[in-house]
Order: structure tokens, then sequence, then C-alpha cells
């Protein structure tokens, strides 16, 4: 069974943004959590907050397994701000 992917309206300005290049390998890397939300090189950050790599991006989600769903909070650069300010 397939997880349903929701992205932040934030998540989804940053994708709106970003060169075309760069939003394929991300947009792909993204809609691959639909069928394994814990890929490999996923790290788990706090509660059910996940993140992977995706060159110097990062995408941090939150997994919902009860509801079967997959909800995007950020896409960002890293940076020393990255991490701050999670729920």
């Amino acid at each position: 069974m397939s997880y349903s992917l929701q992205l932040h309206r934030a998540a989804q300005k940053e994708l709106d943004r970003l060169p075309e290049t760069e939003f394929r390998s991300l947009d792909a890397a993204i809609l691959a959590l639909q069928s394994n939300p814990r890929p490999f090189g996923v790290q788990k950050l706090k509660g059910e907050l996940y993140r992977i790599r995706v060159g110097r991006w990062r995408i941090i989600y939150a997994i919902l397994d009860k509801d079967r769903a997959v909800f995007i909070l950020r896409i960002t650069r890293r940076s020393e701000k990255t991490y701050r300010g999670l729920p």
C-alpha cells in the first residue's frame, strides 16, 4: 500500500522557486516517499520527523503510519537554520 503525500505551503513555495534540474531530482525523491517513506539513508530526527538528503538539499517530513500519510514540512539547503523551529 502506498502513502498519500501532502506538502506544507512553505515546502511547496520552495519547490516552485527551484530551477528545473533541481526540481526534478527533489520531485523524484518526494514521489518515491509514497511507496517507501523510510528509504536507505533516512535519518530520524525526533518524534515522527525524518529527513532525507538529495544533494545539498534536505527534505524534512513526518510519517503518519496510522493514516498512511507523508507530510512534507520543509525543503531547504543545509545550513545552521535547517533544523531550527521544527514542530
